[in-house]
This record gives structure tokens, sequence and C-alpha cells, in this order.
């Protein structure tokens, strides 16, 4: 398979404001985010990206998204450079992330079109990929309803929709699932499951370890900005549970920095 995504030795720190600091309760006044990250992920493939929070995975995704920059290493995805041919590679990126803050006044119906204009998706295309999607999640009940009249769970399946009106060939979710009751969670696995049976390169990351072990091929391990571990589950569970793999390395970790 094709490596679409190719992530190689980033590194990123955030500088901490005095608000962060006092709120945090720390004299810091920098938190570094990654640490020479680097894996790839392929073509059909759906590569999950495992961690507690703050390990790097939502600034990892960030980066591949072209919504930031890393202050070192290099990054491509589908062959273009995230910083260089950031537009290239927002044109073939269906990106996902719970910061993502809809407008409340619109409609998913005027939402939809909206994005899909942008994404210059011809009409007839998009009112066929409106129809196919508003139905598999259900948000074609809601067509018309303000978006600020959603339930949390209805407008985090609505910014997935969104996020992939333009069909795109690599997608990178941040926590697809969360906020979701059961079986909308069910509905957005099933759906990843069948783009993955297209062809189409997926990312996500998670802390949930039934989601990683039902949906990944590969998994990749994060803790304070480095990959502690990563390849398939049966080379990284080797008959144990990811859950307790995780928390071998996690208190491992723990231990090194006593």
């Amino acid at each position: 398979m094709d490596e679409t995504i190719v992530v190689s030795n980033l590194c990123k720190c955030y500088r901490l404001s005095k608000k962060q600091q006092r709120l945090e309760k720390t004299k810091e006044t920098e938190r570094i985010a990654l640490r020479g990250l680097s894996f790839t992920a392929k073509r059909g493939e759906v590569f999950g990206l495992l961690g507690p929070n703050g390990a790097g995975k939502t600034t990892t995704l960030r980066i591949l998204s072209t919504l930031i920059s890393a202050d070192s290493g290099s990054a491509s995805v589908a062959g273009f450079d995230v910083v260089s041919q950031s537009r290239e590679v927002r044109e073939r990126i269906g990106f996902l992330t719970s910061e993502l803050k809809l407008e409340e006044f619109f409609t998913p119906n005027y939402l939809f079109d909206f994005f899909g204009k942008l994404y210059k998706v011809p009409p007839e295309l998009l009112s066929r990929r409106k129809a196919e999607l508003f139905g598999k999640f259900g948000v074609d009940k809601y067509a018309e309803v303000k978006i600020g009249e959603l339930s949390s769970g209805m407008k985090q399946k609505f910014s997935l929709i969104m996020s992939i009106a333009h069909d795109p060939d690599i997608i990178i979710f941040d926590e697809p699932t969360n906020g979701l009751d059961l079986v909308a969670a069910r509905d957005v696995t099933n759906f990843l499951l069948d783009q993955k049976a297209r062809g189409k390169t997926i990312l996500l990351s998670t802390h949930i370890f039934e989601l990683a072990e039902k949906l990944c091929d590969r998994v990749g391990i994060i803790m304070d900005g480095t990959m502690t571990a990563c390849g398939s589950l049966p080379e990284l569970t080797q008959g144990k549970s990811l859950e307790d793999v995780f928390f071998s390395l996690y208190e491992s970790r723990e231990r090194v920095s006593e």
C-alpha cells in the first residue's frame, strides 16, 4: 500500500500565557506538545493515534490539516507538503475536530451547501451527496432546524458530515465518537469501515480502546509527544488486550519520570 501520510520528526512547543500559568498553577513558560514524532499511514487503512489527554494527538492532526505549523520536522499528505503546499492538502482531506464551532443561526441544509460550494462540488453531485449522508446519519429529519436547536450528538454527526461533503480520499478525525450515544457511535464506526473498504486513508485519534480495536489496522501509542509504540494490533498486543498494553507502557513511563 502507498504511504499517504508521512510524518517525520515533528516537534511542537506552545508558549503559556500568564493566564494559562495561573489556571494550571505552574511557573512553566512553555509546554512541549511533540518531541520528534514520526509515523506513516497507508492507502486503504485505518491508522489510530491512541493516548491520554495532552499526549499530542490533536496537535498532530492540526499540523497535518494545515491549521498550525510544527516548529521542526516535516509532514506530507498525498505527496504534498503540509506547509508549502497547504492548499493541495486541504483539497484532499476531510478534517473533523471537537474545536469546530458551527454557526448556530444556520441550518444543516444551508451549511452543507455552503461548504460544498467552497469545495467546488458540482451542484448535482452535492445534492446526491447530501441526500446520502443526511439519510445515513438521520440528519434529514433536522435539515431545516437551526444548528443552535440541535442536540449535542446531532451537532457532532452533522460536523462529521460537513467535513466530508466533498468525498475526500483522506479522512482525519479527532475523537469522532465524542459526545455520541451508543447507536450514533456505531453509525460512525460502520461508516468509517465502509470508507476503508472504498480505499480511503483514515487517520483518527481516540482514547477509546474498543474503538481502536474495532477500526484500526495499525495503532500508534503517543505519550508526552513521543511515539511509545507503533504497529498492527497483533504486533502490539501479542495476545493481550490493547488496554493492558497501553497501561503497561503508561505505568513504565511514569516510573521513569519519577
